[in-house]
């Protein structure tokens, strides 16, 4: 949404805006909430990080966990700016993520191991590079949301042959997360208008960021714990302080 404060970055360049004033806060950043917003995010990315470092885990998980905080901070860029420069620093990286996703989740049973991967970074790469040349608009989020769609009947499938009770807690909240923060960006779109003249703005595309970083973190965590369950590590969901869980291993000394 347009403001009369004068901007750092110049005239907005990205394809869309959302329902938060531009500049309210400061001439460096265009909304504010929706930048801080993904602090959590990164934070919770962080976590998991650490948690599959120091367990040492399969690099793929490193790399997902990193995928996350580089996606958090190139939304930070993105509506910061609302340039379309930094918009693609956001919407990149979402694609990447969810190519890697696709790839946690099938390369267990995938027979031809090298293809996957190989098949999968060019088609990154070469999104990337299309998407840095033409500007989609409805494209990118049909695109987005087909990936995502191709993760769920292999989530669920991990979900129904999980016998933990804290396993299926944590599908649990991924889904309720994810539900949650799909109402929330809707609504921020769709009530737009009428939210606009709301003595409080509530917010809803921040709060998307919020749920979506747990949600992030709730996935990644569950998946863990599955590809822990299927390389024989007996895995178990603890928690820390008694409200954060993780995965928690014990390797076979061989290991």
């Amino acid at each position: 949404m347009d403001d009369a404060i004068s901007s750092f970055w110049g005239p907005v360049t990205s394809t869309r805006e959302w329902c938060e004033k531009n500049y309210t806060h400061s001439s460096y950043v265009a909304e504010f909430y929706n930048t801080v917003s993904n602090v959590p995010s990164i934070l919770l990315a962080l976590v998991g990080l650490i948690n599959a470092l120091r367990q040492r885990f399969e690099k793929r998980f490193t790399v997902l966990h990193i995928s996350n905080m580089i996606l958090s901070i190139g939304s930070m860029l993105f509506h910061a700016t609302l340039q379309h420069v930094q918009q693609q620093s956001d919407e990149t990286p979402m694609v990447w993520e969810m190519l890697l996703y696709i790839y946690i989740l099938y390369s267990p049973d995938w027979h031809y191991r090298s293809t996957m991967p190989t098949f999968l970074f060019l088609y990154g790469a070469a999104f990337a590079i299309v998407h840095s040349q033409i500007r989609f608009g409805i494209g990118f989020k049909v695109h987005y949301v087909i990936l995502c769609l191709l993760c769920i009947p292999r989530m669920y499938k991990y979900y129904i042959y999980t016998q933990d009770l804290f396993a299926k807690r944590l599908a649990k909240l991924y889904v309720a997360t994810l539900l949650l923060g799909s109402l929330c960006w809707i609504g921020d779109r769709v009530f737009c208008k009428k939210i606009s003249h709301w003595p409080i703005n509530p917010q809803g595309h921040a709060m998307w960021h919020v749920f979506m970083g747990f949600n992030s973190y709730f996935a990644n965590t569950f998946l863990m714990f599955c590809r822990a369950q299927q390389r024989g590590w007996a895995p178990k969901v603890v928690y820390a302080m008694r409200v954060f869980p993780y995965v928690k291993i014990e390797k076979p000394k061989s290991q």
